[in-house]
């Protein structure tokens, strides 16, 4: 039986174009900006490592690790979706001061990489939409050097507030929605727990929020698909649907919208 989430069969969806400029328009926003770059630094990244992304798509962390690496680092990302990874060739060309980044086809349970070949491996919000997340952290680990790194991060579903004059319609829709599309969809949390579990060490955690409080472009696009996904699954009419998401006009005018959503980092150390 097929998944629902698009994610895990990208390449198939009648809108794999939209999705990708998805990708680019979330890592575009300030706070996205901000928590991925607070995570790579809390890996650690460093000037000179060798990087790898598992689940790069279309290379919004991957520009991030070239500059912070640099000319004397290397970046490479594996996506096994054709489609973002076309498209990660467009937007990851060189840039001055940047490691040049290569891209790879290959599925994140088994990496077409050689065992201990890089200082750091990362998976960003990746792990909510692989169906086996230790067969994925394991070959993460394996591709790493003793002594290296490894870091995960992702958002979780059971952690995200949006206010609305109808409490009861948003929580069926914005918890309804998630155990529909994923396996796991309070992923997050678990990230620590899969490190350990692979056999690393001095594993840490960070925890940090996503915050709109203008509806951005990303964030209306995200409650639309939301609502969109609860007509689908039966959770909800088209026309409450429609009435939910009409529901943020007055409190965006009003300056009364939040949106938040907590995104877990964790990172362990390979044993030598």
């Amino acid at each position: 039986m097929s998944s629902p989430d698009p994610w895990r069969a990208l390449d198939a969806q009648p809108n794999v174009a939209a999705l990708i400029a998805g990708l680019e328009a979330r890592g575009g926003t300030r706070t996205q900006t901000r928590l991925r770059r607070r995570f790579l630094r809390f890996v650690p990244v460093r000037p000179g490592d060798r990087v790898l992304e598992v689940g790069c798509g279309s290379g919004v962390v991957l520009r991030d690790l070239a500059a912070m690496v640099g000319r004397r680092g290397a970046v490479v990302g594996v996506d096994h979706s054709r489609a973002v990874l076309a498209a990660a060739r467009r937007l990851c060309g060189p840039g001055g001061g940047r490691a040049r980044i290569a891209l790879r086809l290959g599925d994140g349970a088994r990496l077409p990489l050689a065992a201990g070949r890089f200082d750091v491996t990362l998976g960003i919000t990746v792990m909510l939409h692989v169906p086996d997340p230790m067969g994925v952290v394991g070959e993460m680990v394996r591709v790493t050097r003793p002594g290296g790194r490894v870091g995960l991060q992702d958002q979780d579903f059971g952690m995200m507030a949006v206010t609305h004059p109808d409490p009861a319609l948003t929580d069926r829709i914005l918890d309804g929605v998630p155990r529909h599309l994923y396996e796991e969809p309070y992923s997050g949390r678990r990230l620590p727990g899969l490190l350990r579990q692979a056999g690393l060490g001095s594993v840490r955690l960070l925890t940090d929020v996503f915050q709109d409080t203008t509806l951005e472009p990303w964030t209306k696009t995200f409650l639309e698909r939301r609502a969109t996904n609860a007509v689908t699954f039966g959770l909800v009419g088209a026309p409450t649907a429609q009435r939910w998401l009409d529901g943020f006009t007055a409190l965006v005018a009003a300056g009364a919208f939040v949106f938040t959503m907590n995104y877990y980092g964790a990172a362990g150390v390979k044993p030598c």
